[in-house]
Order: C-alpha cells, then sequence, then structure tokens
C-alpha cells in the first residue's frame, strides 16, 4: 500500500504544480479577450456613429448638388457594406471605401460655396471630423490590445493555455492596401 502511494502523490503533485501555473494564465487570456472585443465594439460605436451622421450630410448636400448622383450613390453603397461586415477584415476594407466616397463628395463640396456656408452642412462637417478622430483612435486602442492579447497567446506557457483551450490570435484592424498613398484628387472630374 505504501509503494503506491508515491506515485500516487508524485502525480497529485505534478498537477497541482500545474494547476497553480496554468489557471492565472487562462484567466490572463480570458480577461485579455475580453479587452480586445471591448476595443472592438469601441470601433463598431464609431463606425456607427459616422453611419448614422452620413444620410444627414448626403441630405444637405442633395439640395446644392443634384446632379451629384453618383458620388452620393457611392456613399450609399459603402455605407451599406460597413452595415454588413462581420469582421475587422471586412470593416477596415469597408471603411476604407466609405472614406474613399466621403473624400469624393468633399471634392463635390468645393464647387459648391454656399452649401460650404450653411452653417447646417459645417456642423455635420465638424461632427463627422470628430467621428474619424475617434475611429482612428478606437482603431489604435483596439490594434494595442489585441498586440498584448496576441503576445500573451503566443509566449510559454500561454501557449500552451491557448492551445489547450482554444484561444486563437487575433487580427489587427488594418488599412487597406494602398491607405499609405495620397489620393489623387481631380477637381476637373466634377466641374462643368
Amino acid at each position: 500500500m505504501k509503494r503506491m502511494f508515491g506515485p500516487i502523490a508524485i502525480i497529485i503533485g505534478i498537477l497541482v504544480i500545474l494547476a497553480v501555473m496554468l489557471v492565472p494564465k487562462y484567466n490572463t487570456l480570458v480577461g485579455l479577450e475580453e479587452d480586445v472585443d471591448k476595443s472592438y465594439s469601441q470601433i463598431e460605436n464609431q463606425l456607427q456613429r459616422r453611419m448614422d451622421l452620413i444620410p444627414n450630410l448626403v441630405e444637405s448636400v442633395k439640395g446644392f448638388a443634384k446632379h451629384e448622383e453618383k458620388v452620393l450613390g457611392d456613399i450609399a453603397d459603402a455605407r451599406s457594406r460597413l452595415a454588413g461586415a462581420n469582421t475587422p477584415e471586412e470593416q477596415a476594407t469597408a471603411n476604407d471605401e466609405l472614406s474613399g466616397a466621403l473624400s469624393r463628395l468633399l471634392v463635390v463640396v468645393e464647387n459648391y460655396p454656399e452649401l460650404k456656408a450653411d452653417a447646417n452642412f459645417r456642423q455635420l462637417m465638424d461632427e463627422l471630423a470628430g467621428t474619424e478622430n475617434r475611429i482612428g483612435v478606437a482603431r489604435m486602442d483596439y490594434n494595442d490590445t489585441v498586440s498584448e492579447y496576441n503576445r500573451n497567446v503566443r509566449r510559454f506557457p500561454g501557449s500552451l493555455v491557448a492551445g489547450i483551450f482554444g484561444f486563437d490570435e487575433k487580427e489587427y484592424f488594418k488599412a487597406a492596401a494602398g491607405a499609405q498613398e495620397a489620393p489623387k484628387v481631380d477637381f476637373g472630374e466634377f466641374g462643368d
């Protein structure tokens, strides 16, 4: 009987040591995963805020620029794609499309000085600019949180815990390919 007690005690001791090492790491990964989800929801909140502002902005422009239907249609299409995006990668791509459409709208606005002078339009543009800044900050915060989470998933003993309990690396919110290049604006495209 005493002979069996020795190996059982060793096995129990090893299990206790593993539990003491793995449980805190598991709890850390759970907390970090929640932080990633929370950060991502802040991006979604700001994208939703921007999507809510855009119809008012488009309506303001419609009254002045009735023949600019293509630009307004591009904004509506890009807005729909952003609303239907489900992953950070899809949202980043749709976000970039919407940003491009909004940039084209701003070029159109340059042709209508009376629109630029409109108080409601200026207020909407200020709110949109503030929202764009919030989106940038939320994306940066999200990527910082993903970086910390991914480091913990990849380092030992986190990699061991992550493998056992199914914690996978998270994707960064990346800009679309070509985003580092300045857009080319042709003011002649909208004139006449």
